[in-house]
């Protein structure tokens, strides 16, 4: 376990902006930063990121918190976890003991999986380095292909022994159980005898990394001439693994892309290694994989230029120019080079450097469409039957676009190339659009978010206006799933809690009793509580009740707390002793925000984003205040305000029922369920009555 005082310098030093920034390319925007959500096909940035809360939101669907609930979601994470990644991010020494070979393994599968591919990269390398095999064979192909010692660590290449099952010998030395060595698929039981084999036996390894760094899969290149041997094998797919979701060398390269706003496409491993070396990091590969909208998005969160990197080959660029269109529906702006005959990104980045890779491509890189008209033009000839179906097939490309602006530019000039009427090319674009927008999101070939996709707010640097609240008429409802159905009064619950995230711990009154002389202190989640409590009304949801269950037991603590300090500061005060407070013990005083924000139950965290987050409209009661006070200033009054509102609402609904049951009674001839339901109903009325009196001018306690 982590001790609190661990846990307080991690939370301190984690800052949501440079957190949020390693998975995606914020801008600032007034006050606050904005990027595309990373947790939804995002098209128009619409995740916030505010450095004054310390918090970022998504407000399309809903997702955000804290710099430990980012990470947590972001890499699937537990609490205790995403403060471990947090802390080495800032270097903040956790101390606690080594666990034993038997206790990792009692972790989750996917952290045991994650463990093991940490292992394995560390082997392979030592095997490169160290064994005489991985000397002679490895690292001397490496080395004839030009890498340097540093790129080789950098990208922590590696090599696997020949001998059939090393690794797994290995690996049961130090503890790792087969079951984990199979799921990574680092190995398989063989057919013949049932025994574990490497899978990279034999071959040169490339770790694949996600994006924030971890192994999650290995790339092995045989070197040995066999006919029966794939050149490459990959890991197969598992709990942590899918290849459509990864793209090799995105770790290394995000900062750059973000920095350079482009991205190059490539598709193997050493092609990215080689521009690497070559001086050009924004550069990431599919891997020979065809181009997926998962890896799409995922260089869409750092820029929407992306060039596509080709070597020549007809038949792989024809097969290519198919996914390309993807890109096109994600709303990346597509360009495409074409190699030198006979040159791949690998060899051609070892002929040059970076200058002289980047005057190149500026000087050779075309517009994808117009690239793609282009080719298939030459390949169409003076055909009609061909030339009609690359009419198709360019406006098919066309209408995925989803920027209206852009289709007209394009078809403007697909027009000019093909010298075919512009309004023909037009029509085929609004067809083809007409049938992606009646398809299913199943049946459709390319899926995207729809343009009228949820914006930001126009201005989201505007200062927050006090006295925010519900109004009657808004759902109120959180915007994330909760596994009970909120209640109808939950717009004034949500008013209610809000004033508990936000000030629980804030004395909201004082008094002396006239009994006892004692001084009383009241605080707001206390006062919320007696007060629903008195009339019998209660929280309908236990995320709720949970919140101001904890709210109150903190406030007790407090208050106990302060008392304890009034009464040191009365006994010095009779001794003629000045007495001045623990250094600390405002340190160490309830912050409800921080607290709930960072609660290790991420739906109480999640709602406290809500609650700070001021999604709220302002509500009827404190706007002739708002340009006066803040609404610290004038706690009280709005609390009790709408305390009464929530009771209010309480009783009219119950009057509501009363009076449908009398006319279920009527219709019964039920004349003493009236006359008992009637009865009801006028002390309803009556309780009613006083509460809008109260809610209007009534003075609970002397301030």
């Amino acid at each position: 376990m982590i001790d609190q005082a661990t846990i307080d310098r991690i939370l301190d030093a984690a800052d949501i902006v440079d957190v949020v920034r390693d998975y995606v390319s914020l801008r600032k925007q007034g006050v606050n930063y904005w990027g595309l959500c990373p947790f939804h096909s995002d098209k128009k940035p619409s995740f916030s990121v505010s450095p004054a809360k310390n918090i970022c939101k998504c407000f399309s669907c809903g997702e955000g918190g804290t710099p430990v609930h980012f990470i947590m979601k972001q890499e699937s994470l537990n609490y205790f976890d995403a403060l471990r990644h947090l802390a080495k991010k800032y270097n903040i020494e956790i101390q606690e003991r080594e666990l034993t070979d038997k206790e990792k393994l009692r972790q989750s599968n996917r952290e045991s999986m994650f463990i093991v591919n940490n292992w394995a990269q560390t082997y392979f390398t030592d095997q490169l380095y160290k064994h005489e095999e991985g000397k002679r064979i490895g690292y001397s192909y490496f080395a004839q292909r030009g890498f340097r010692d540093d790129i080789i660590k950098k990208f922590q290449l590696g090599y696997s022994l020949e001998k059939r099952d090393a690794l797994a010998q290995e690996a049961a030395r130090k503890g790792y159980k087969n079951e984990y060595l199979e799921s990574t698929g680092l190995s398989y039981k063989s057919d013949k005898d049932g025994k574990l084999t490497d899978r990279f036996r034999g071959r040169v390894i490339f770790p694949v990394h996600t994006l924030s760094g971890k192994v999650v899969a290995f790339g092995g290149r045989i070197l040995k001439k066999d006919a029966k041997a794939a050149k490459y094998v990959n890991s197969p797919e598992s709990e942590i693994y899918s290849k459509s979701r990864e793209l090799y060398g995105i770790f290394f390269a995000k900062q750059a892309i973000q920095k350079k706003n482009h991205c190059f496409l490539v598709e193997g491993y050493t092609d990215v290694i080689s521009m690497h070396q070559a001086g050009i990091e924004n550069v990431v590969a599919s891997s020979g994989t065809a181009l997926t909208i998962q890896q799409i998005r995922l260089i869409h969160r750092f820029t929407k230029n992306i060039t596509v990197l080709y070597d020549g080959d007809a038949a792989g660029i024809k097969a290519a120019l198919r996914g390309i269109d993807l890109l096109l529906e994600e709303g990346m702006n597509v360009k495409v080079v074409l190699l030198p005959e006979g040159e791949d990104p690998d060899s051609f980045a070892r002929k040059n450097n970076a200058t002289g890779f980047t005057e190149f491509i500026k000087n050779n890189e075309v517009d994808f469409i117009r690239f793609k008209t282009g080719l298939l033009l030459k390949e169409a000839g003076n055909d009609p039957i061909k030339l009609s179906e690359l009419v198709k097939d360019i406006t098919k490309s066309i209408a995925v676009i989803p920027d209206e602006i852009i289709r007209v530019l394009y078809i403007r000039e697909c027009s000019s190339m093909m010298n075919i009427p512009e309004a023909t090319i037009l029509d085929e674009v609004k067809k083809s659009r007409e049938s992606n927008s009646e398809k299913s999101p199943s049946q459709r070939k390319y899926t995207s978010q729809p343009d009228n996709q949820p914006k930001p707010p126009v201005d989201p640097g505007q200062p927050v206006d006090p006295g925010l609240s519900i109004e009657p008429g808004q759902q109120g409802e959180p915007s994330f799933p909760v596994t009970e159905k909120p209640s109808v009064f939950n717009k004034y619950e949500l008013a209610l809690l809000r004033y508990v995230v936000r000030y629980a711990g804030t004395t909201l009154f004082e008094y002396t009793d006239p009994e006892t002389e004692e001084e009383m202190v009241i605080k707001v989640a206390e006062y919320i509580q007696a007060e629903l409590a008195r009339d019998d009304i209660f929280f309908s949801l236990s995320l709720y009740k949970q919140i101001l269950k904890e709210a109150v037991e903190k406030e007790a603590i407090q208050k106990e707390k302060e008392a304890v300090e009034k009464q040191r500061e009365k006994e010095a005060e009779a001794n003629g002793i000045e007495y001045t407070r623990p250094a600390d013990f405002d340190k160490d005083k309830f912050n409800p925000q921080r607290y709930f924000l960072y609660h290790p139950d991420q739906m109480i965290s999640k709602l406290a984003v809500e609650l700070i987050n001021d999604r709220y409209e302002l509500s009827k009661i404190h706007y002739k205040h708002k340009e006066q006070e803040r609404e610290e200033d004038r706690l009280p009054q709005f609390v009790v305000k709408d305390l009464f509102t929530f009771k209010h609402a309480f009783i009219q609904q119950q009057i509501e029922e009363s009076g449908q049951q009398i006319q279920d009674a009527i219709t019964r001839n039920d004349e003493d369920g009236v006359f008992r339901l009637m009865k009801k109903k006028k002390e309803l009325e009556d309780i009613r009555m006083i509460l809008s009196k109260e809610a209007g001018d009534r003075i609970i306690m002397k301030m």
